[in-house]
């Protein structure tokens, strides 16, 4: 019975590995939108254009149904400063 519970569990460890690796490859695919998002995104946080989309909708300009996750004060560096440690921890993986 130990040979059948170790192949048993080398498969287990096969099946996650290639989900992962099919998961890994999928990201990949789309990291250069996403790195694209990333330098649109930290542009903007410093424009003049997020300053005055911030000031109005603290006047209250903006309809109420409208997200606003990118007004909100550390939103964008947040997502920008977790986007740089992610990518930073994929090349020292890699290394």
């Amino acid at each position: 019975m130990e040979r059948a519970e170790r192949i048993r569990a080398m498969e287990a460890r096969l099946n996650r590995l290639l989900q992962w690796q099919e998961e890994l490859a999928r990201l990949l695919d789309e990291l250069p939108q996403a790195r694209e998002d990333e330098e649109i995104l930290a542009e903007y946080l410093e424009s003049p254009e997020w300053q005055a989309d911030f000031e109005a909708d603290e006047r209250g300009e903006l309809p109420a149904d409208l997200p606003r996750g990118v007004l909100s004060e550390d939103g964008i560096y947040d997502a920008l400063a977790t986007q740089r440690e992610l990518l930073d921890a994929l090349h020292n993986e890699t290394e």
